[in-house]
């Protein structure tokens, strides 16, 4: 169950010739890809890139309209592979991932298409994830496109510019013979826009043309002295073929107000159009509507770069501003060297006036964009009100509180590491081999549990090293989702190899929920067009696990104590493997909460739990709240009687999971927490009962 569903939204995908389409930018790809006549989608989940697969997954009416066949890969080596479609036949095709993370994933089998080359159109969607609200590794996907010799796009985040990148990218892909890679930031994933839609295409060569007559050219696989030949052929003949490609149908663009224009100009990738122009707007030198009086050089494609655009570009210019976000300064180096083979002496400044590292936002930009001016044009800009002291992160520590992230209210990952602090006051404390997803919140407090974490399903792969005697055995997570992406074979399958004595905890809450809740392999839910309900204890088992343990309620602390204690003390060897499960709170939310409003508002009874915390009783220490960190769980404003320290209280976010009350009752805390049930449209009996509690109550509490 995905967090969000485009089931109505993807009738847009149906527009015509003419027609104007409205809406968001992962919509607008879509359309794009349907417009361009592609055969084949694949593609994995992760930001800024899972909406994109969850508008093609509601999109299979439309999809098998046009005979388009999509799959969600098992991971983005898996969707990358699935472009070898277009080396032999001409099939357009797209897969998207997360970048850096999933390119990391995929690029052997990138590699490897980059090499032979492709006859159809072979388009890569990278959802680029780079900056403060990024969630992984800081790198850049142009380091992919120069290693293999891919080329890539980065457009202007608009909808036109977007749409129109998509039905080139695969032209070029065409016309080059190379994969075309295509980065999407956050902001251009999520942006709202308007486009004139063209009539979506079906493929005139279909996969079931490729299929009925297969062709094979030995010279288009990678495998020496094939390898050999194909890197002369990168140079000598697809990279021109790229920039003839990319000059003739102008996919780079130059925008200046030529009666005014300044005697410097601005270099800079595309996604990065609308934050320079808003800079250059905020000092007076252009409009909102890109009217520039600073001339830009706008690189819809990073790279290939074109040498004969850069040197009509600084034509009559003293320097140019190299506007590139990340590092390494790739465009810039390229820049300062196609100048300087052409004797050109135009100055390039970029890192040396912007930020080496970090997120160009608006005010970074406005700031390197003044001092570049400065130097050139001095005062010009100036007239603008002051950017405000920046504060240090110190001087912010001081005023306002860290708030590191969290598990959700209810979430089933919560109690397997309460519970893990309950086995330690026991057993002392263990090396812990963390795993991309939720569960690795639990390195901050109030778990801090958690030493290393190397890659999504890398969890117990990471704790491979320590096989050594010792009293303590180390502890390795994963989730359900990083299972099925690899952790079975680098993970489960590696431990049975060479005979791990350690412990691995799968984390099973039905989806993938990290990346938005599509359903994995093992999810519990009914999909009608992918096969769930696959136990991962039957795939540890078939690897050769023979100690596999199941927990099915991750809420029951003791079990889950229980379990892990037994695990880390067991004589038995081999890997020890335990399956925690429970589904996920927020898509379980998503589901349930709907359901009790329409059955609440067609007057049926329904009945939720919450939880609260008896004033009189709590005692204030709050050992409850460090031990869950649930969110609901705070601090009360007002204390009963005398007593100084503020008690805990339970707030409306309550889901009624039930942890902190198990919780209390494991650790042996006070037992001040009690559950209430909230019903909708109680029985006449259930009324009668309130009223009569209510006036007991009432009068005993009179008595007192």
């Amino acid at each position: 169950m995905a967090e969000r569903s485009f089931v109505a939204e993807v009738e847009k995908l149906r527009l015509g010739a003419g027609q104007e389409f409205k809406g968001e930018g992962i919509l607008a790809v879509t359309k794009a890809l349907l417009q361009s006549g592609v055969s084949y989608v694949a593609g994995y989940q992760g930001a800024p890139i899972s909406h994109l697969m969850d508008v093609l997954s509601d999109a299979q009416t439309v999809l098998g309209e046009l005979g388009v066949h999509f799959e969600a890969s098992a991971s983005e080596a898996t969707a990358a592979a699935t472009l070898a479609a277009s080396v032999n036949y001409p099939l357009r095709g797209a897969v998207t991932f997360k970048s850096t993370v999933g390119t990391n994933v995929a690029s052997d089998a990138l590699a490897n298409l980059a090499s032979g080359g492709v006859t159809g159109g072979a388009l890569i969607l990278v959802g680029e994830d780079y900056g403060e609200g990024s969630s992984i590794l800081q790198e850049r996907s142009h380091a992919f496109a120069m290693k293999s010799q891919m080329w890539l796009l980065d457009p202007r985040p608009n909808l036109p510019s977007i749409v129109a990148a998509v039905e080139t990218g695969f032209a070029l892909s065409e016309a080059s013979s190379t994969p075309v890679m295509l980065e999407l930031r956050i902001r251009a994933c999520h942006l709202y826009g308007r486009f004139t839609c063209k009539d979506n295409r079906r493929s005139a060569f279909t996969l079931k043309d490729a299929m009925d007559h297969p062709v094979r050219d030995v010279a288009r696989i990678a495998l020496p002295p094939a390898t050999f030949a194909h890197e002369r052929e990168k140079v000598e003949q697809r990279w021109p073929a790229a920039v003839k490609f990319i000059e003739e149908h102008r996919l780079n663009e130059f925008f200046s107000t030529d009666d005014d224009a300044l005697d410097v100009g601005i270099v800079l990738q595309g996604g990065m159009y609308n934050a320079v122009v808003r800079s250059l707007e905020l000092l007076g030198l252009a409009d909102a509507f890109g009217q520039t009086r600073v001339p830009l050089y706008v690189l819809n494609v990073t790279y290939p770069l074109v040498d004969a655009e850069f040197q009509r570009f600084v034509d009559g210019k003293r320097a140019i501003l190299i506007v590139e976000e990340g590092q390494p300064e790739f465009i810039e180096q390229a820049v300062n060297t196609i100048l300087r083979r052409a004797d050109l002496q135009t100055r390039v400044h970029g890192k040396d006036v912007l930020p080496m590292a970090g997120e160009y936002t608006g005010a970074v930009i406005k700031e390197g964009v003044r001092r570049f001016l400065e130097r050139y044009h001095p005062g010009l800009g100036q007239s603008q009100p002051a950017a405000p002291t920046a504060v240090s992160a110190a001087e912010l520590a001081v005023k306002v509180h860290s708030r590191p992230p969290s598990f959700c209210t209810g979430c089933p990952e919560r109690p397997i590491f309460a519970a893990m602090k309950l086995v330690e006051r026991e057993l002392g404390s263990h090396h812990v081999s963390c795993d991309i997803g939720c569960h690795l919140f639990s390195i901050l407090p109030p778990f801090n549990i958690g030493a290393t974490t190397m890659g999504y399903g890398l969890g117990a792969a990471s704790a491979a090293a320590f096989q050594a005697p010792s009293a303590k055995r180390t502890i390795s997570f994963m989730g359900d989702g990083g299972f099925w992406h690899n952790g079975l074979t680098s993970g489960i399958g590696n431990a049975v190899f060479n005979k791990s004595d350690n412990v691995v905890v799968i984390v099973d809450n039905g989806y993938a929920a990290a990346t938005g809740g599509q359903d994995v392999l093992s999810s519990a839910a009914y999909n009608a067009t992918r096969s769930t309900r696959n136990p991962i204890a039957r795939a540890v088992k078939g690897v050769g696990v023979r100690w596999v343990r199941t927990v099915k309620r991750t809420y029951d602390i003791e079990a889950m104590r229980r379990v892990l204690t037994e695990a880390l003390t067991t004589k038995a060897g081999g890997p020890k493997v335990v399956i925690a499960q429970s589904e996920c709170m927020l898509n379980k939310q998503r589901r349930v909460r709907p359901l009790m409003a329409r059955l609440a508002k067609a007057g049926k009874r329904v009945v939720r739990q919450r939880f609260g915390v008896d004033a009189d009783i709590c005692v204030g220490d709050h050992s409850c709240i460090r031990l869950s960190g649930c969110p609901s769980l705070s601090i009360a404003a007002d204390s009963p009687g005398l007593r100084k320290d503020p008690v805990t209280q339970v707030l409306n976010s309550c889901v009624g999971c039930g942890l902190c009350g198990e919780l209390a009752h494991a650790a042996a805390l006070c037992p001040s927490f009690y559950r209430a049930d909230v019903i909708s449209n109680p029985g006449w009996l259930e009324r009668r009962w309130e009223w009569f509690s209510g006036h007991v109550i009432a009068r005993l509490q009179q008595r007192g």
